[in-house]
């Protein structure tokens, strides 16, 4: 099979312009681009990276190409997943792979089969100040760890979201969408197993879609039984200089770190790692590269070399976000605030 060669199935989220950016910074030609929907995103991509649309998905399954990338709509990535299976081809799917338990068995049916590598942009752990705590505690230098919490708002711009982002049946819905990052980086950061979740999904905007809701707030009890908080919402507001001010608070036995995602308003657009320790005073921490990027890992395990993120990973990471939607409260308060 010709790896050389990728194309894209499904244009619905720019996070695919990850992908296609890594596969051309690493050689890689792409074949060409379909979308049947989401014409406008689709065109902006393939004029960006000089890529050709097509309009039928068959002719980027040919033995010319080895991988495909995907930004489907979420509910429909695993009919992507299983079509590749069919013809031999690799893929890199956008987060979430899955959005409900019927989606999670399939999804692990492909990778028992193991007939082809199944991707998903997981690119948290791709970061390098995620990257650069994650060694640090590895190292020990924060000890043991006791606490880990996640904060990241999100901003919404919903007239520019397509109408299946606000149904759950096909986004999944907050929880699964957007902390699946997170559950991974809990097992590994820790290197535990993740036993437990209980939470709240709260609904406060836009009750003409009633399956959207737009908070999220989960504690999650690993396995030797410390207790940690994600918290998530769709509420980053319009003049904030970033998307989304993510923040993780790592707290150990020796040590604390911060990781400001996106910088910091009043000191740079930059991301921080900021540490404490009973040796060290606070300080900003230089950031480390992480060997490569998910692209490249990925091709690294199609290749038969060890990699990152694994098949496991993928795996465990959707199965506790769908296991935790299972068991979250979804509670509804008055609307307010965002219209669409």
């Amino acid at each position: 099979m010709n790896t050389t060669m990728y194309a894209i199935i499904g244009c619905q989220h720019g996070h695919i312009e990850i992908f296609i950016q890594e596969m051309q910074e690493l050689g890689f030609a792409c074949a060409g681009l379909y979308e049947r929907e989401n014409r406008a995103l689709a065109e902006a991509i393939a004029g960006k990276y000089g890529i050709t649309l097509v309009d039928d998905c068959e002719q980027l399954l040919d033995d010319a190409v080895g991988i495909i990338g995907c930004a489907s709509i979420n509910s429909e990535k695993i009919d992507v997943i299983e079509l590749c299976e069919r013809h031999g081809k690799h893929v890199m799917v956008d987060k979430p792979a899955v959005v409900d338990e019927a989606g999670l068995e399939r999804l692990k049916r492909v990778v028992e089969r193991g007939r082809i590598q199944v991707g998903m942009l997981l690119t948290e752990r791709f970061r390098p100040s995620i990257y650069t705590v994650k060694k640090h505690i590895d190292q020990g230098k924060l000890g043991d760890i006791v606490g880990i919490s996640t904060r990241k708002p999100h901003r919404l711009n919903p007239s520019a979201r397509p109408d299946w982002f606000f149904v759950k049946e096909q986004c999944g819905g907050i929880l699964i969408d957007l902390l699946v990052h997170d559950f991974d980086l809990l097992r590994w950061l820790t290197g535990k197993e993740i036993k437990q979740m209980d939470g709240v999904v709260g609904k406060n905007i836009l009750p003409q879609y009633p399956t959207f809701y737009n908070t999220v707030n989960l504690q999650v009890v690993m396995e030797d039984g410390i207790v940690m908080q994600l918290y998530a919402d769709w509420h980053t507001p319009e003049r904030s200089w970033t998307w989304g001010d993510g923040r993780i608070f790592v707290t150990g036995t020796k040590g604390f770190a911060e990781l400001r995602l996106e910088g910091d308003p009043l000191m740079g657009k930059e991301p921080l790692l900021l540490e404490v320790t009973n040796e060290d005073e606070w300080a900003k921490v230089p950031l480390s590269a992480p060997p490569c990027t998910i692209s490249e890992d990925f091709v690294r395990r199609i290749a038969g070399e060890s990699s990152i993120l694994t098949h496991e990973s993928i795996i465990k990471a959707s199965e506790a976000a769908i296991a935790a939607d299972r068991r979250a409260v979804y509670t509804i308060s008055e609307m307010k605030g965002v219209n669409r």
